[in-house]
């Protein structure tokens, strides 16, 4: 008897192609059996080998089998082997495998069909080597339309979140490197500017002693160059210093670096005799500008000052300062120091009447808008701050009556053109303008307000504000609070613009 070749997952024993799987030993071997059968009926002659044509005989052994997909189909057995041991009967495999309708595990039940062979196999190729071999399973893997949908799906969302991943990190980036671009970019731009020669009038004071820096400071104020930037850069790139002389200019707004930095060392811009003073100036620096403005030397002016007789103050008056109004004066020739000064308390007093404020009423408004105007910003900020002040005067709403001014402290040091104050200047009582620890008004005004610190003296907003802080020191912008955690709250937010701008220092 013929042994049976090795179970060998490669070669293909019957010489075919294809991917049909070999039979198992015990097929081979009935079918072995069967063959030499067969041979053995011919060898005993025709009679005995060729039925009747219409029954085949009883005896007759069947034809050998036809190839399978998964297995072979049973064959009669060989008389002269060993009955195999009786095989478990057949179960459904949709049961038991768990692999079932993917293409590989227990073949599925196939049924004879009339041609011989059997239907009910899975529509793939038939495969070589064993049922379960390595081979046969990749190959039934990959023709399964089931998996390799799955597959693509996993690549596809495999994808996106990868893409995804590249996005939020380009973002990042790009948060992170806005501002060093942002530094990049301004740094190779040229600064902003204006164009032309500008339009309309505005007079410029240049003081004695002036840099570059404070007359770019004041050209950007008056709205005259549109940068700092623009205006000291051009300076920085004479090939001399230029030299300005002290007084008053006439210029433009709107003007280009170029044509403003012309103007200033045109003599004919210069405005003879012509004094401008800014709101809230203090009065050592008003007597100081008109110095610079005309031909009146500054001994005269303090000399003049320091004589009280002759103005018309009020009472309690120690000094001119609140009296002196803020404007642009041009005086005539010659014009004496007190004649002078007179100009400006007289066009104070003016001021005053046409608000409707009653000369016995003179000196609490002076003081009072003194402050306003030192410690307000923006135009509307006036009547805010006003009704600030006014509610810690109530007892009723501040029982200290600290007004909590550091203007006023920072006048009390002899610093007019500072806002801000150490922890030792606010815990100073020798300064009698410290507000921190004197209640009330400050014993006297702090600078010399305009109109409209006057009206807000007068009509204060109507609030409950207690607090104010102004939390841009570019624009003025204020934030007004009524409790202390609100304020504190705006405190936090001026600190961390503070930290932005470490120029404020």
């Amino acid at each position: 008897m013929a042994k049976s070749p090795p179970e060998n997952p490669d070669p293909n024993p019957s010489g075919g192609t294809g991917d049909t799987p070999l039979p198992s030993r015990r097929a081979l071997r009935e079918a072995q059996a069967a063959r030499e059968a067969q041979a053995a009926q011919k060898d005993a002659g025709p009679a005995a080998s060729e039925p009747a044509a219409s029954e085949p005989a009883a005896s007759e052994p069947a034809a050998p089998p036809a190839p399978l997909s998964y297995w072979t189909a049973p064959v009669q057995p060989d008389p002269d082997e060993q009955p195999a041991p009786e095989e478990p009967a057949a179960v459904s495999t949709s049961d038991h495998n768990p692999f079932a309708g993917l293409g590989f595990g227990t073949a599925p039940d196939p049924a004879p069909a009339s041609d011989g062979q059997l239907t009910g196999a899975p529509d793939v190729p038939a495969q070589a080597g064993r049922p379960g071999s390595r081979a046969n399973r990749r190959a039934r893997l990959a023709d399964h339309p089931t998996l390799v949908e799955k597959k693509s799906r996993k690549g596809g969302w495999g994808c996106l979140v990868v893409i995804l991943v590249l996005v939020a990190l380009m973002g990042a980036a790009a948060l992170a490197l806005q501002g060093p671009i942002s530094q990049l970019v301004a740094a190779t731009q040229a600064p902003e500017d204006y164009e032309g020669s500008g339009s309309g009038e505005v007079l410029v004071m240049i003081h004695d002693g002036d840099t570059g820096s404070d007359i770019a400071n004041t050209l950007v104020d008056q709205d005259v160059v549109k940068s700092y930037d623009a205006f000291y850069d051009l300076l920085l790139a004479q090939s001399t210093d230029p030299v300005f002389q002290p007084g008053a200019y006439q210029l433009a707004s709107q003007m280009s670096a170029q044509a403003a930095l012309e103007a200033l060392q045109d003599p004919d811009s210069r405005q003879d005799l012509t004094v401008v003073i800014p709101e809230g100036t203090a009065a050592v620096d008003v007597l100081t500008s008109m110095s610079e403005g005309t031909d009146i030397p500054l001994e005269d002016l303090q000399a003049a000052a320091a004589d009280l007789s002759g103005f018309g103050l009020p009472a309690e008056a120690t000094s001119l300062e609140g009296f002196l109004f803020p404007a642009t004066y041009t005086f005539q020739p010659a014009t004496s120091a007190h004649d002078a000064l007179k100009t400006l308390v007289d066009r104070q007093f003016e001021a005053l009447d046409t608000a409707g404020v009653a000369p016995a009423d003179r000196w609490k408004t002076i003081v009072m808008a003194s402050l306003i105007q030192r410690e307000a910003g923006l135009k509307d900020d006036y009547y805010k701050v006003a009704r600030v002040f006014y509610n810690r005067l109530d007892p009723a709403q501040w029982d200290t009556g600290l007004l909590q001014s550091d203007a006023t402290v920072a006048y009390g040091t002899g610093k007019t053109h500072l806002v801000t104050t150490t922890d030792a200047e606010r815990a100073d009582v020798d300064n009698a303008y410290n507000t921190y620890v004197h209640p009330g008004l400050p014993v006297g005004p702090i600078s010399n307000p305009g109109d409209l610190a006057i009206d807000a003296a007068l009509h204060p907003a109507d609030g409950t504000w207690l607090f104010f802080v102004t939390w841009n020191l570019d624009t003025g912008e204020t934030i007004f609070s009524t409790t202390v955690d609100e304020h504190d709250a705006g405190v936090a937010k001026w600190l961390d613009w503070m930290d932005e701008h470490p120029e404020y220092g």
